[in-house]
């Protein structure tokens, strides 16, 4: 099928963009070039804001009934390309079809669902005293997304914004931007009042910084990289505009030593190697009571042994490709710089065998890796696990706090109340007991430099609101 796109959307339509330049989409599993978009400008960028402006005021006052009304034709209208999207998830991600399918495709959809029910009921005003205190829409928001979860990501924006009555410009990934169009036709087929959603691919220097430093935007949100979120925090910060970060993560799965191990171990593999390990909240760091370390690491060892790497379109592949030929070259110097600091190499590694083509990297775990190393300190963003054992309670919740990062964590134990009292111990946004479902309702951001705000349910919609008090 041919996935070129040659327009970008503005105002409720598709037009050229001002640039006349292309970007290459690469298939990460074959190395060929899958399609082209295109390459944004700063000049698009003030159209789409524009747009975005002039739409303010009558997306701010549309009833919340009306705006619920036009998310859940957007769910309608994603809902009948759920499998186009998956399937392109797979080409320009690699991400295995199955998982595409279940996580990549059908968790943005559970997201969407959610916002169309908090849209139909915004917070109510509240009377303090003699005032009136309500909640307003912040005003314009550039969203700029990741690569690794290319709908989810953009939809736990999305969505929470145009509930609150903010109109968005958004910028995708240029790695993946396919599935951002697919989000689009079916933003197009749902009716949205012109200039209420925008779309502008383009690279970060060009079509990123032209946003967060925009004038006219009133809140940027991001996800991605600490290294960027910075940036934007310096940009929006000249202006003294708001912003929403989501960053990185380094995320300590706690085995103490009455956990079912087979089951914590089986679960905190699943989770790190989930989306070829390209998820910032994968547990990398295994902490394992030092009473039952031997056998945990032969248990890591053997359950990582059963993560093929492969084509994504094939059932047996649980391991697709890195996205690029970058970020494998990098989560490959970790591996190397891992093993020169002493790390011991149970499976995987720089030898293990893999196909002849595409940006893989074998599923990797390293054992008896020092806390204070780069491996344990470092976001690789790619199937690497590191070991590390503990002496007890106090000893792993120090380890697991032992990061610059504070976005994700677990703790396992046969004791829940234990396992809870060593959770909120933990510096980080979220901890899941006992391998605990993901929760699309529950707040989701992190502690210390893994950002600033929550995503999803009401707590992503009051990132996009504003307080008044209304004295009377």
């Amino acid at each position: 099928m041919d996935l070129a796109r040659t327009d970008i959307y503005l105002d409720g339509r598709w037009v050229p963009g001002s640039s006349g330049q292309t970007l290459e989409v690469q298939n990460p599993t074959t190395e060929a070039v899958l399609a082209t978009v295109p390459a944004g400008s700063a000049d698009d960028v003030d159209r789409a804001v524009a747009a975005a402006r002039a739409a303010f005021t009558g997306w701010a006052d549309t009833p919340p009934a009306d705006r619920a009304a036009a998310l859940d034709r957007l769910h309608a209208a994603l809902t009948t390309r759920a499998d186009e999207i998956a399937r392109t998830v797979a080409l320009e991600l690699g991400t295995p079809l199955k998982v595409a399918t279940r996580v990549q495709a059908g968790l943005p959809l559970t997201v969407l669902r959610s916002y169309v029910d908090l849209a139909a009921h915004p917070p109510a005003p509240e009377r303090v005293g003699n005032s009136l205190v309500v909640r307003e829409p912040v005003g314009v928001v550039g969203a700029i997304t990741p690569w690794n979860y290319p709908l989810h990501q953009v939809m736990a924006k999305l969505a929470p914004a145009l509930a609150a009555g903010c109109p968005v410009v958004l910028k995708p990934s240029e790695l993946t931007p396919l599935t951002a169009y697919l989000l689009f036709d079916a933003v197009d087929e749902a009716g949205f009042p012109p200039g209420v959603v925008n779309l502008v691919p383009g690279t970060g220097p060009v079509v990123g910084e032209a946003l967060a430093a925009h004038p006219d935007v009133d809140l940027v949100s991001f996800t991605g990289s600490t290294a960027t979120g910075r940036r934007i925090s310096h940009l929006a910060a000249d202006r003294i505009a708001r912003v929403a970060l989501e960053l990185g993560g380094k995320s300590a799965n706690v085995i103490l030593d009455d956990a079912d191990l087979a089951t914590a171990v089986k679960v905190g593999v699943g989770n790190a190697f989930l989306n070829s390990g390209q998820t910032c909240t994968a547990w990398t760091r295994m902490l394992v009571h030092r009473s039952r370390y031997d056998e945990a690491v032969t248990l890591v060892a053997k359950a990582a042994d059963g993560y093929r790497p492969g084509d994504p379109f094939d059932p047996a592949t649980r391991l697709g490709p890195l996205v690029s030929a970058a970020q494998r070259d990098r989560v490959r110097e970790h591996v190397t710089r891992a093993l020169a600091d002493g790390g011991r190499l149970v499976a995987g590694g720089p030898d293990a065998p893999l196909p002849d083509r595409g940006f893989f990297v074998a599923p990797t775990v390293i054992a008896d890796v020092d806390p204070d190393s780069a491996l344990a300190q470092e976001e690789v963003f790619g199937p690497v696990l590191a070991v590390i054992p503990v002496d007890d309670d106090e000893h792993a919740v120090t380890v697991a706090n032992n990061s610059r990062y504070g976005l994700a964590g677990a703790v396992w134990s046969g004791d829940e109340e234990r396992a809870l009292r060593v959770a909120r111990r933990m510096r980080t946004g979220a901890v899941d007991v006992n391998g605990a479902p993901f929760n699309p309702l529950a707040p989701f951001g992190g502690y210390k430099q893994s950002g600033l705000g929550r995503e999803l349910g009401r707590y992503g919609l009051e990132e996009f609101l504003q307080t008044k008090a209304i004295q009377r």
